[in-house]
């Protein structure tokens, strides 16, 4: 029971923490096509809003109930390909929100919240950055799902 309890803990973390970061890629390329910075605002209010509801708590799924269900399944995570090679990606996809994700959302934000009239050139100069980082931050946790579920590498 334990086992299969954090397991579900775990797998309740991957849906918070993928649904999240695939949700605010998909609203904030909707709200770039309208060019309002009101929507723009609200957009990116809501993103960095729901990283904190969702993503943040999904971090913390993740990785504790993804530990607890090793060690109670006696993985050796260390000797585990799978394991560790998703933790490593996940860690990557970590640094990317933290370092470049994150930061960009903020600048963004503070560039449209600020009047109803933005420097549109630097906006998109910032959301093509944001889209990418993005988008390698959804990328490299969507592969470490495909390990964890195929269990490859041994």
């Amino acid at each position: 029971m334990e086992f299969t309890f954090y397991k579900l803990l775990h797998i309740i973390g991957v849906i918070l923490f993928l649904g999240n970061i695939t949700i605010g890629l998909f609203w904030m390329r909707i709200a770039v096509k309208t060019a309002d910075a009101k929507i723009l605002a609200h957009s990116l209010k809501g993103i960095i809003a729901s990283d904190m509801i969702f993503t943040i708590p999904g971090v913390i799924f993740i990785a504790t109930a993804g530990l607890m269900t090793a060690m109670v399944g006696l993985y050796p995570i260390m000797k585990t390909g799978w394991i560790v090679w998703s933790m490593t990606l996940f860690v990557l996809s970590g640094i990317a929100f933290i370092f470049k994700v994150s930061p960009l959302q903020k600048k963004m934000y503070a560039l449209v919240s600020s009047s109803d009239s933005y420097d549109q050139t630097k906006f998109r100069s910032l959301y093509l950055a944001w889209n990418i980082w993005g988008m390698i931050a959804l990328v490299l946790p969507i592969a470490a799902a495909v390990m964890m579920v195929l269990k490859v590498p041994i």
